[in-house]
C-alpha cells in the first residue's frame, strides 16, 4: 500500500511538472531544454513552406495556361510547352509533398497529387464515360502528376499518335476535358492549401510550441520522416527495385511514361529533405533554425560522433549512389537492379539516423505505423 501511495504521488508530481511549462522539451536523457521552437516553426513557415507552396501554385498557373493553349490547338509545340510546364511543377512538388499538415492533411492533398503508378484503366474508363468525380478516393490513382504523365507521354507510342488522341480521335473532346479537369483540380487544391497557410494556419502553426503529439513540431517532424522513409526511400527506389516484393517492379517508377525524369525527381526530393533538415530557405541560401540547429543545441552525438554531421554525410553518400543511376529508373531496374538496391541501402541508413537517433534526442515519438518490415 505504501508503494502504491508513493507511485501515485510521483505520477501526480510528474504531471504537474510537465504541465507547468508546455514550451519545454526534453532530450533523450530526460533533461529539460528551452530550445526556441517558435523560431524554428517561424523559419519553417515563412522561409520554406509558404514559399514552396507559392512557387508550386505559380508553376501550376503556368501549367494551366499551357494546358489551355494545348487544348485550343493540339500541336507539337503546344505539347512540348505543356510537358515542360508539367515537369517544372513536378520538380517543385518534390519540396511540397512532405508538408502533409493543416489543410493539406484535411484535404488528403498528397493522394490527389502524386499516387503512382497511375491507373490507366481508371483514366480510360473515366474518359470514356465522361462521368467521374476526381475528388473521390477511388480516383486517387487517376489524377495528379502521374495521370498527366500518362496523358502527355503514354497515350501513344509516338508524339504524332498522342496528338491524334487530342485532335482527330473520336474521343478527342473527352480526352481534352479530362486533361483539363485533372490540371484544374491540382491548381484548385494547391491554391486552397496555400491560402489557408497565408490567412489562417501560419499563425496557428508558429504558436504551437508545446512538445505534445499534436503540436506543430511533433506532427511535422513525423511528416518529414514519413515522407523520407515512404515517399522517397520506398516509393522512388525501394518498391521499383523489389525490396518489398519477390521481384523488381520496373513499372512502379515515378514518371514512368516520361521515363528519363525519375532520377531527376528523386534527386530533387533528396535536396528538399536535406535543405529542410538544415533549415535552408527555399528561395535563398540562408539557413535558420531547424532540425540541424536543434540537434546542435542538444549536443547530440551517436557513438561519439556529431549526429548532424552523420546525417548530412550519409545523405551525401545516398546522393552519390543515386547520381550513379541511369536517368530512367525503369531501365535501371531492368538492366542492373543491384545499383538500385545499393541506393536504397544508403537511403535506409538515413532512416535510422532520423527515425531513431534524431527523434530520441528531441524526445518526439513516431506517430505512424511502419508496415515495410524494415
Amino acid at each position: 500500500m505504501i508503494k502504491k501511495i508513493i507511485s501515485v504521488f510521483a505520477m501526480v508530481a510528474l504531471i504537474v511538472a510537465c504541465s507547468s511549462n508546455d514550451d519545454l522539451t526534453s532530450n533523450s536523457g530526460g533533461v529539460a531544454d528551452s530550445f526556441d521552437r517558435q523560431a524554428m516553426l517561424t523559419n519553417w513557415a515563412d522561409n520554406i513552406i509558404i514559399p514552396v507552396f507559392q512557387d508550386l501554385d505559380a508553376k501550376l498557373t503556368t501549367l494551366t495556361g499551357a494546358k489551355d493553349a494545348f487544348i485550343a490547338s493540339p500541336n507539337q509545340a503546344a505539347l512540348e510547352n505543356l510537358r515542360a510546364a508539367w515537369l517544372s511543377a513536378y520538380k517543385v512538388w518534390q519540396y511540397a509533398e512532405m508538408f502533409n499538415i493543416g489543410q493539406a492533411e484535411a484535404l488528403n492533398y498528397y493522394s490527389k497529387m502524386n499516387i503512382y503508378p497511375t491507373s490507366v484503366s481508371e483514366i480510360e474508363a473515366n474518359v470514356a464515360s465522361g462521368n467521374y468525380d476526381l475528388s473521390h478516393p477511388n480516383n486517387q490513382d487517376a489524377v495528379g502528376f502521374p495521370a498527366l504523365d500518362y496523358l502527355l507521354f503514354g497515350l501513344g507510342s509516338t508524339d504524332a499518335s498522342i496528338l491524334d488522341m487530342y485532335a482527330t480521335n473520336g474521343n478527342a473532346g473527352k480526352y481534352q476535358t479530362y486533361l483539363s479537369d485533372v490540371v484544374n483540380q491540382m491548381k484548385t487544391l494547391t491554391t486552397t492549401v496555400l491560402t489557408n497557410w497565408t490567412t489562417v494556419y501560419r499563425d496557428q502553426f508558429v504558436n504551437s510550441t508545446a512538445n505534445t503529439a499534436t503540436s506543430a513540431t511533433n506532427k511535422l517532424t513525423n511528416d518529414f520522416i514519413f515522407y523520407y522513409e515512404k515517399g522517397l526511400r520506398a516509393n522512388k527506389i525501394g518498391i521499383p527495385a523489389g525490396v518489398f516484393s519477390t521481384t523488381p517492379l520496373p513499372n512502379k517508377t515515378e514518371a514512368f511514361y516520361k521515363g528519363d525524369a525519375s532520377k531527376e525527381l528523386a534527386l530533387e526530393a533528396l535536396n528538399a529533405v536535406q535543405d529542410f533538415f538544415n533549415g535552408k530557405a527555399y528561395n535563398s541560401s540562408a539557413t535558420n533554425a531547424s532540425f540541424r540547429q536543434y540537434l546542435q543545441y542538444l549536443n547530440s552525438v551517436k557513438n561519439g560522433e556529431d549526429l548532424v554531421s552523420l546525417i548530412n554525410n550519409q545523405i551525401e553518400v545516398a546522393r552519390q549512389e543515386i547520381n550513379g543511376l541511369q536517368a530512367n529508373f525503369t531501365e535501371q531496374v531492368t538492366s542492373n537492379n543491384a545499383k538500385m538496391t545499393d541506393a536504397y541501402n544508403e537511403l535506409q541508413k538515413v532512416v535510422v539516423l532520423l527515425k531513431v537517433d534524431m527523434i530520441q534526442a528531441m524526445n518526439i515519438s513516431v506517430d505512424y505505423v511502419d508496415a515495410d518490415g524494415d
